[in-house]
């Protein structure tokens, strides 16, 4: 008697190695180290990416192609703005130093979780007037999206 693979279902908890990547290159890619674990449904992944391996067989292997906005939706232009370098240092370290394409860290309203932004331009030399413009758009937004998955395991 043989025993069928586990299958992706809403709410499973997965291990796997997986990449995301658009036009200019791979986003994540943890097929060169640890794999990934997590639970369908909590939102690590977007839905568009958690519907791709709903129905997967624990040990399959596959490839997505995802059109433009798909994945993590269109790019918003009110997902740019300008911080004060005075809130900056209120909220992190008040010696930080930003460039244009650093990736900066925010904690979430409730303290929780965090998110990114990406430093786009650099304001002022009155320090009361510097600011920094971040974009808060997901790396990825707005673009093809491929996203190739290796299922570990299933549970």
């Amino acid at each position: 008697m043989t025993s069928t693979p586990p299958r992706v279902q809403p709410g499973s908890f997965l291990t796997l190695h997986y990449r995301l990547g658009g036009p200019a290159g791979d986003i994540i890619n943890t097929f060169d180290g640890k794999p990934a674990t997590l639970s369908l449904g909590t939102g690590e992944l977007s839905p568009a990416v958690e519907a791709c391996l709903l129905g997967m067989e624990e040990g399959a292997r596959a490839t997505f192609e995802l059109p433009a906005g798909a994945a993590f939706g269109e790019r918003n232009s009110e997902m740019q703005q300008w911080l004060a370098r005075k809130v900056l240092r209120d909220m992190g370290d008040p010696n930080e130093s930003y460039q244009v394409g650093d990736v900066v860290q925010f904690p979430t309203p409730d303290g929780q979780g965090q998110f990114a932004g990406v430093v786009l331009q650099l304001r002022g030399d009155v320090p009361a007037e510097q600011a920094v413009l971040f974009d808060f758009n997901h790396p990825l937004a707005g673009q093809p999206v491929t996203f190739e998955v290796q299922l570990i395991g299933v549970l």
